[in-house]
């Protein structure tokens, strides 16, 4: 095959003359392919440039973002509400949803930095939750008293913002005096277990018969294999429910001392929610108002004029979001997993939630 197959002449007077001693075939095994347009390349290119270059201007500018302003290491940073020329200082410290070893940690996190904070002059803990574990209930209400025993000048008010029951309760109760809001729900004092009984499914669904060996009639009281007995019931209401809910009224006596006894507790105590101003009416808050009326309750309190207000808040972390990995549809049936479901809790918390 010549060129002249190819549409190519090679007498044609536009073509350059084939020098002498070449042949007029191409070579063995080539192949005479067709132009190929060599902008979709580098748009492409371009394109994959420009996406990298955004992200590395983006890790960039978000780091030296954070040299110029100096955010801290810790994962809170304050974010001022009000007045921030001044020099004296309001904190709000919250607590948000369920109550659990997570909240307690961030709750000791906000209270360290307001220990540390020289200019605070007072505190304002935010409480929005329905309670939860009885263990992280307690070790909150005893960081904000221990805060309270070493800054006596210090004001400490509860605000109660949407929810406030069993366990949230159960925090304000550390604090001086509480306000609510006027739509607020709290109360819910007293204490409920839970035991997920999956004797059915196991046998009669997926026909597994659990055998269960222990070295006393009491060691697997509850089980999550049977339903319990009445012998059970009491014997978990004696060691379990009796002591928690004696030690709920205790720490709402200790709160409200000097305006309600132990025995007066114990009638409101029944487990009921209270709106804002039921709860008002029998002296389980002491006033009702809005975030600003909370500040100016401190703010008084404390014998200050014009205040700085600042809330701690959890500081956005780039490595988190780079590093955070999806799970959806990743639900694993492993050992823990399966402890979790069929452990009994025992809990500070409205279960209406």
């Amino acid at each position: 095959m010549d060129y002249q197959d190819h549409g190519f002449d090679s007498t044609d007077a536009s073509s350059p003359p084939i020098p002498q001693g070449m042949s007029q075939r191409p070579p063995s095994g080539h192949q005479v392919r067709p132009r190929h347009n060599g902008w979709r390349g580098f748009w492409w290119f371009l394109f994959l440039s420009s996406m990298v270059g955004n992200v590395i201007f983006f890790v960039a500018i978000t780091g030296l973002g954070a040299m110029v302003l100096g955010v801290p290491d810790g994962p809170f940073d304050e974010r001022v509400i009000q007045g921030k020329g001044f020099k004296d200082k309001l904190v709000i410290i919250s607590i948000e949803g369920v109550i659990n070893d997570v909240q307690s940690e961030k709750l000791q996190q906000q209270v360290t930095m307001a220990q540390q904070d020289k200019a605070v002059a007072g505190v304002i803990v935010k409480i929005n939750s329905p309670g939860g574990t009885i263990s992280a209930s307690d070790q909150i209400f005893a960081k904000i008293k221990a805060y309270r025993t070493a800054n006596q000048r210090k004001p400490v008010v509860a605000f109660m913002q949407g929810m406030a029951a069993s366990g949230g309760y159960y925090a304000a109760a550390a604090c001086e005096e509480i306000m609510a809001e006027p739509t607020v729900i709290t109360g819910s004092i007293g204490v409920i277990f839970s035991n997920l009984v999956v004797q059915d499914l196991l046998e009669n669904k997926l026909g597994i018969l659990p055998v269960v060996v222990k070295s006393g009639p009491k060691k697997d009281w509850p089980s999550s294999y049977r339903a319990p007995s009445e012998e059970e019931l009491l014997y978990i209401d004696e060691r379990l429910i009796t002591p928690a809910y004696e030690r709920f009224l205790d720490i709402v006596a200790e709160g409200r001392e000097g305006i309600l006894d132990r025995e007066q507790i114990r009638l409101l105590a029944d487990g009921g929610i209270y709106s804002a101003q039921a709860a008002k009416d029998n002296k389980l808050v002491d006033h009702i108002g809005y975030l600003e009326d909370a500040i100016e309750l401190v703010r008084n309190k404390a014998g200050l004029g014009n205040v700085k207000v600042v809330e701690y808040e959890e500081v956005f972390s780039l490595a988190g979001l780079l590093s955070v990995k999806s799970k959806v549809g990743q639900i694993r049936l492993d050992r823990s997993l399966i402890h979790e479901l069929t452990t009994p809790e025992l809990l500070y918390m409205w279960k209406g939630y």
